[in-house]
């Protein structure tokens, strides 16, 4: 299940290959990264957490060195996709990090196999609120399949990458302290097969008003499972607003705001990022999971009243408006 030092491996799975990076000793950590990203996001932080921890990082369907057939890229197929991944390397319970959409899809898997699950951290997650960037909202909105290709022509790349001053300080639109990497990942939609994998991922979470998944209304059902919420301070991509409302939503668990750091915290502050998570899972016994627990919770959902104020923070509610 381990190796001595992290390594790229593939695997395939109902067909199609999943490349993922495996390395460390100790308990199965799971690192799941954002849309338009890879494993490679975690380059900073993935070998200190191996020293304490297996750690697996795949990169999503549709991403990295992953295929990117025409497929369901929904949340919850996602989550079983890294239900059958971690099967298929004889790991049976596994904590879960997951960034950006892996964070959301970090959350339906803690949600679709809570007897997988030990622990939940989520940094910049999506499925907590529907505010996000402008230009996540234009991408998934109509048409926007015939504008990707022009603007991900290379003159454009390159006009892109040289109005990076623009780019970061736009009103309404600037991206900050991520500029640099966002754009460097825009490149990766130089392909066909990649802006076609992109949008499809996008539009199951995301339209032209924001997101349209919460997690929020059945949060109740996480509140035996350890949960560790990071987000970075100046994040424009997702407000650090929703850090604080899932907090608020999720009695009991942790919250850890990166002030000097925006969407990629563990690309800002990765010594700090790294520490953070070591102390939260070797500080925290792991869930156990007890179905008829879960099936009362169900019957008779525990909605706590910060619950419902985060709902309604989030533009959401119970009913799924």
């Amino acid at each position: 299940m381990t190796t001595e030092k992290v390594t790229l491996q593939r695997r395939v799975i109902h067909g199609y290959r999943r490349a993922y990076r495996i390395g460390g000793s100790g308990p199965p950590l799971l690192l799941l990264h954002g849309i338009g990203d890879s494993s490679e996001t975690w380059a900073d932080v993935i070998e200190p957490l191996a020293r304490r921890f297996t750690v697996i990082a795949p990169d999503l369907l549709g991403h990295g060195e992953s295929d990117r057939p025409r497929a369901d890229y929904a949340i919850g197929a996602y989550a079983c996709g890294m239900r059958d991944l971690i099967s298929s390397l004889d790991i049976e319970r596994v904590s879960v990090l997951g960034h950006s959409l892996g964070g959301g899809i970090a959350m339906q898997f803690a949600y679709q196999f809570p007897e997988r699950c030990e622990r939940l951290v989520i940094v910049g997650s999506g499925g907590l609120g529907r505010s996000v960037h402008p230009l996540l909202r234009a991408a998934a909105a109509p048409g926007a399949e015939l504008v990707l290709p022009l603007v991900t022509q290379p003159a454009m790349r390159w006009l892109i990458r040289n109005a990076t001053p623009v780019v970061r300080h736009a009103p309404g639109v600037g991206l900050g302290p991520d500029t640099d990497y966002v754009v460097r990942r825009f490149d990766g939609l130089s392909s066909g097969r990649a802006r076609s994998a992109f949008l499809r991922t996008l539009r199951a979470g995301v339209d032209a008003r924001g997101q349209v998944v919460t997690m929020l209304d059945r949060c109740y059902l996480a509140s035996g499972l350890p949960t560790m919420i990071m987000w970075g301070e100046r994040d424009r991509i997702i407000p650090v607003r929703h850090a604080h409302a899932a907090h608020r939503a999720l009695p009991g668990s942790r919250l850890e705001i990166f002030a000097n750091s925006g969407h990629f915290p563990h690309h800002d502050e990765p010594d700090r990022f790294a520490n953070v998570v070591k102390q939260f899972l070797t500080s925290t016994p792991a869930s156990t999971y007890d179905a008829a627990r879960w099936r009362e919770m169900l019957r008779h959902p525990p909605i706590h009243p910060a619950t419902l104020s985060a709902l309604e923070e989030a533009g959401t509610s119970s009913s799924g408006s």
